[in-house]
């Protein structure tokens, strides 16, 4: 995986996590940039996946692959999953759902270094 990229994700993970909690605390359901926030997020994700999944398909041996592969998958899902629940019925709680989200993704993310780091 490109460490660079690795920190931009996790940045942009914990910069939506903490836009979760302060819309939460100041009483606002999430609204279109929420979405929009998410949604650069999720493009991150994406081309962090895309790498990895061609450097996994084009011959890289990892000594959990199948693990890494989960992983891989739950760090892409986790975020439209959770933004779609915090907006099907939007209350104040909605941001926090996101934020929740997104850290659970972050988590997704390091365990993917650690797993990607243990093959190389």
């Amino acid at each position: 995986m490109i460490g660079a990229l690795e920190i931009v994700v996790l940045v942009a993970l914990a910069a939506l996590a903490v836009y979760g909690v302060v819309m939460t605390a100041l009483n606002r359901p999430p609204d279109v940039w929420t979405k929009r926030a998410v949604g650069v997020v999720e493009a991150l994700l994406l081309v962090q996946a895309a790498i990895a999944a061609v450097r996994i398909f084009g011959g890289v041996t990892l000594p959990e692959t199948t693990t890494f592969l989960i992983y891989l998958v739950v760090s892409v899902c986790v975020l439209p999953i959770a933004t779609q629940f915090a907006t099907a019925e939007p209350t104040r709680w909605g941001g926090m759902v996101v934020a929740v989200g997104a850290i659970a993704t972050a988590v997704a993310v390091w365990r993917l270094q650690g797993l990607w780091d243990a093959g190389a």
